[in-house]
């Protein structure tokens, strides 16, 4: 930014420092090498007894660091700058802590006696593959583009976002692949829960692991919640995404059976209520990290925008027992398990399934038994209490195959 003044030249030709000419405030930002000040012409630029423009230039964090007056609208919206000044946070990469943020910090001191934010959040580096810096001298610059174009900008925003606050991050291809995948299971999840009847406002989850689940998310909601007002997107991201598989890989599949049956019938209503309820929060809680498998699957049901929506609030089935998605999810892995150790198709019945733990689990699993025997192809369950256990054991006795314990 050019310095805005400048110099009267004697009738000798040279610089007099010592009497600046100042431009109105009304005639800013000028330009001193091409403006011509009040009183001059610009043949006058240059020759004894004209003017001259001062050279110079202003360190370019002399803006920067009026970058919260400017997001705020300190001078053109003072109500507005009330209100969000100071701000909650700076990100900002580590090369320029001696530069913006100390310039901003400064500025904020001497025009408004406070910190212009709560917390700075310092990323790292984008390295490349092999960990090393980039450098266009070195030949290893990783452009996103062509990453854009085989993975999708979900896939890239959900690699970035694995990068945690002042941790150097690797280009990473498998990364991207992963982001990638869970935005197709999110499309294909969306698309199964969307396609199922609605049962009208009538219909509420009531069964025990629909209330499980929910509680579950609730759970989560309230963990991504404080992490993300920690700035820590990554850790957020970990447990919202490690929900999203368990609920697709075993809930989901758990009740997929019940979901089916006809409408009115109590226990499917349960199902369907539950999994939209589901598919809503988790919608806008993987929002910020896959912003276009969000947003297209919001358009399928809902108006508006996911990114405008409200942040979730936990659900009416906040504070019930959490154990029936647990205890379920251990024994449908269990029998999983038991088939492709023996090879056999995962639709392959179970003629026993025998499970053993603690007196509370195995409460938690019966409560869960008619989903768990429609998913699982089991005919017929047994229950044997182990005081000393801390998890459940289950021992799967195939149809016409010999028995497998897991």
């Amino acid at each position: 930014m050019p310095v805005p003044l400048w110099y009267p030249l004697t009738d000798a030709g040279e610089v007099d420092h010592s009497q600046p000419i100042v431009p109105a405030a009304g005639r800013l930002p000028v330009d001193p090498s091409t403006d011509v000040p009040d009183g001059y012409q610009a043949a006058d630029r240059g020759r004894p007894g004209g003017f001259t423009g001062d050279p110079d230039v202003f360190d370019t964090w002399a803006t920067s660091s009026l970058t919260p007056e400017i997001a705020g609208g300190w001078v053109e919206d003072p109500e507005r700058f009330a209100r969000v000044f100071p701000m909650h946070l700076r990100p900002q990469g580590q090369e320029i802590i001696r530069t913006w943020l100390f310039y901003t910090v400064l500025r904020s001191d001497l025009e408004h006696g406070v910190l212009p934010w709560t917390r700075a959040a310092i990323s790292g580096w984008v390295l490349d593959p092999d960990r090393r810096k980039m450098s266009k001298s070195r030949g290893n610059v990783v452009t996103p583009t062509p990453m854009f174009e085989r993975y999708g900008a979900d896939a890239l925003r959900y690699w970035a976002a694995r990068g945690r606050p002042g941790t150097d991050t690797a280009v990473d291809e498998a990364g991207m692949r992963v982001g990638r995948r869970l935005a197709i299971k999110l499309l294909n999840s969306g698309r199964f829960i969307l396609g199922l009847p609605e049962d009208g406002p009538g219909g509420r989850p009531t069964e025990a692991l629909d209330l499980a689940m929910l509680a579950s998310l609730d759970a989560v909601v309230a963990d991504a919640t404080a992490t993300l007002e920690g700035a820590d997107w990554a850790a957020a991201l970990d447990g919202i995404e490690r929900f999203f598989w368990t609920f697709c890989d075993d809930y989901l599949e758990l009740v997929k059976d019940r979901a089916y049956r006809p409408l009115g019938e109590p226990a499917g209503a349960s199902a369907r209520a539950a999994l939209r309820a589901a598919l809503d929060t988790q919608l806008r809680l993987l929002a910020p990290y896959l912003p276009y498998a969000c947003e297209e699957v919001w358009s399928w049901w809902r108006a508006g925008s996911v990114h405008l929506a409200a942040w979730p609030e936990p659900s009416p089935a906040a504070g019930a027992d959490r154990r029936p998605l647990a205890a379920a999810g251990q024994v449908i892995t269990a029998v999983r398990r038991a088939k492709s150790q023996a090879k056999v198709r995962l639709r392959t019945p179970v003629a026993l399934a025998e499970v053993s733990g603690p007196p509370d689990l195995l409460a938690a699993a019966r409560a869960a038994e008619t989903d768990l025997a429609a998913a699982g192809r089991v005919a017929a369950f047994g229950y044997r209490e182990r005081q000393e256990a801390d998890g459940l054991d289950v021992r799967v006795e195939l149809a016409a195959a010999e028995e497998t314990t897991t």
